[in-house]
């Protein structure tokens, strides 16, 4: 179902590319990389009313992280334009490992 403005306009899309980068800006505090290129983000799904989901893992299940991270992803996509809501879940299957990291995260941790 397509959300509308009070104007009768329906919405702009979300611009996935956005969301993305919104994600780009959070770090593990542990690693130097941002979480998007470390594979952390299993999924991001858009709605055609603004809400964004995100499936998100981390490294381990004891990551002294694991409370504050989700919420930096929900509040920096909410800061993306056209974001009405953000839910952001941890989630442990599968669980993560280093191939999941991209070419530029595995260069910049010399782990080639």
């Amino acid at each position: 179902m397509s959300a509308w403005t009070p104007d009768g306009e329906q919405p702009a899309p979300l611009d996935e590319d956005a969301v993305i980068g919104a994600i780009c800006t959070v770090f593990d505090p542990e690693i130097p990389v941002n979480i998007y290129e470390l594979g952390l983000i299993y999924a991001i799904d858009l709605h055609d009313d603004g809400r964004v989901k995100v499936e998100m893992t981390l490294t381990a299940p004891g990551c002294p992280s694991a409370q504050e991270l989700p919420v930096q992803v929900r509040d920096a996509i909410l800061a993306v334009g056209g974001v009405t809501g953000c839910e952001v879940e941890t989630v442990w299957d599968p669980p993560w490992d280093m191939s999941r990291m991209s070419e530029d995260a595995r260069l910049s941790l010399n782990m080639f």
